[in-house]
C-alpha cells in the first residue's frame, strides 16, 4: 500500500541558541534581503536572479509575508494565540538550507523553529512552502506565549499540523492517512503515546518520525472530532493558564492523554 504522508517538519526548540547572528549568515549570494510586515521580519536568500517583476525576489518576499499574515490572522481564532512581538522568519536557498542544517535531523526537514522560523525555500510560494510557514508559525506563537512551557511532541506537532491544514481549507486527517494508521495499528507499529510525548521528534529516524507525525495529526484530529473546532483553542487556553496538559485535556474533553489515545484507537477500529 502506498502511503500518503506530508513533508516532515520539526520543532527543534532552543537547538540554535548559539547560532551566528543572521546578519553574519551566508546564503546563496552571501547576504539576506530584509522585508517587514505588521507582524514579521523576513530575511530571504533564495537564488532568484530577477529582483523585481512578477517572478522576481521582491514579489516572492511580498507573497511570503502575505502568507504569514494570513496565518497570523487565523491564529487567535483557531488556537487563541496572538504574538505581540514581531516574529523573525528566514527563508534559505534550498541548497544552503540542506548544507547548513541537514546534520541536525535524521530525516528530510522542510523547516524548523528555534527562536527564529527557518525554512527551506523555493523560487515561488508553493503550497508546500505556504504550509511549512503556517506550521512553524504555530511553534513560534506557542513559544511567544509561554517560552518555558514544555509541551509533549504529539500535542506541539499535532496542533501545528492541524492548523496548517485548516488554514489551507483541508481536513487534518484524510481517508488515506486514516487507512495508513489503521494498517500500522494492525501490524503493531503504532508508537505508544509516551514515545511521541517527547518534546522534539528531531532524534527519531525517518520511519519513526513518519509514524510520529501521522499519530500527532490523528490525535489532534480526534480531539476535534470529540470536542469540535473550538477544542484546540479551549485546550491551549487552559494549558497556558495552568501548565498542566492532562488536567487541561480532562477539562476540555473529559479525557486525559491516555484516554485520547484509546479513543483514537477505537475510531481506527483498533484495540491495544
Amino acid at each position: 500500500m502506498r502511503t500518503v504522508l506530508p513533508r516532515l517538519l520539526v520543532c527543534f526548540a532552543c537547538a540554535l541558541a548559539a547560532a551566528p547572528a543572521l546578519a553574519r549568515e551566508r546564503g546563496a549570494d552571501g547576504r539576506f534581503d530584509e522585508r517587514r510586515s505588521t507582524h514579521f521580519v523576513l530575511l530571504q536568500d533564495v537564488d532568484i536572479d530577477v529582483r523585481s517583476g512578477p517572478r522576481g525576489a521582491r514579489a516572492f518576499e511580498r507573497a511570503v509575508l502575505d502568507a504569514l499574515e494570513e496565518g497570523y490572522d487565523q491564529l487567535d481564532d483557531r488556537l487563541g494565540l496572538r504574538p505581540r512581538r514581531k516574529l523573525e522568519v528566514v527563508i534559505y536557498d534550498p541548497a544552503v538550507f540542506d548544507q547548513t542544517y541537514a546534520h541536525l535531523f535524521r530525516f528530510p526537514a522542510a523547516g524548523f523553529y528555534g527562536g527564529t522560523i527557518r525554512v527551506r525555500g523555493d523560487t515561488a510560494l508553493s503550497p508546500r512552502l505556504r504550509s511549512t510557514l503556517h506550521h512553524e508559525l504555530v511553534h513560534a506563537a506557542l513559544d511567544a506565549a509561554a517560552p518555558d512551557l514544555a509541551l509533549p511532541g504529539w500535542l506541539h506537532e499535532g496542533m501545528a499540523e492541524w492548523f496548517e491544514a485548516r488554514v489551507a481549507g483541508r481536513r487534518a486527517l484524510g481517508p488515506g492517512e486514516t487507512a495508513y494508521l489503521a494498517q500500522l495499528g494492525s501490524q503493531g507499529r503504532l508508537l505508544p503515546i509516551e514515545r511521541i510525548g517527547l518534546r522534539s521528534f528531531a532524534k527519531l529516524d525517518g520511519e519513526e518520525a513518519s509514524v510520529a507525525y501521522a499519530q500527532a495529526r490523528a490525535l489532534v484530529a480526534e480531539l476535534v472530532r470529540i470536542g469540535g473546532e473550538r477544542a484546540p483553542a479551549e485546550l491551549m487556553a487552559r494549558i497556558l493558564r495552568t501548565g498542566d496538559v492532562d488536567r487541561s485535556l480532562e477539562r476540555t474533553l473529559g479525557l486525559d492523554a491516555a484516554g485520547l489515545e484509546a479513543s483514537l484507537l477505537g475510531t481506527l477500529g483498533l484495540t491495544r
